[in-house]
């Protein structure tokens, strides 16, 4: 017991301010891997919105340059879909919907009705599949005659 108290205060030694402060702020490992892949997907997003704007805008000094927008566009949408928002998409027909109110889709509430009824009928399996090492050796042929 006392060894683990020292083997702590030593640690808590080597650590700087900033790792002082970055534990008691967030203590959990996952909770700082989601923090950061948060900020990861904000930096992306800003930076394509940035790229597609720079696209239809003319800065005065700065020559315009037209780049093909497919490859940021969607990973723009890709990175806004990431945070739960859908884009409207162009239909035939001239006017903007929203893809969420196409035909045959299924909305939140409907999902989650249906897991649940799902989970109260049908019971959970775990199936496991676990194969030994493959060995690929050269075997004795007979000679061909």
């Amino acid at each position: 017991m006392a060894e683990e108290k020292l083997v702590e205060e030593e640690n808590e030694k080597k650590k700087g301010p900033l790792g002082k402060l970055k534990d008691k702020i967030l203590p959990d490992q996952e909770e700082q891997a989601a923090i950061i892949s948060t900020f990861v997907r904000l930096g992306v997003l800003v930076w394509s919105g940035g790229i597609l704007t720079l696209n239809y805008v003319a800065i005065p000094g700065i020559p315009q340059q037209k780049i093909d927008p497919t490859f940021i566009a969607s990973v723009f949408t890709g990175v806004l879909a990431s945070f739960g928002i859908q884009t409207a998409s162009k239909k035939g027909d001239g006017t903007m919907k929203m893809n969420g109110n196409a035909p045959g889709t299924v909305t939140k509430k409907e999902l989650e009705t249906l897991i649940e009824k799902a989970s109260q009928t049908a019971p959970a399996q775990t199936i496991r599949f676990e194969q030994a090492p493959l060995v690929i050796q050269p075997g004795n042929q007979p000679p061909k005659t």
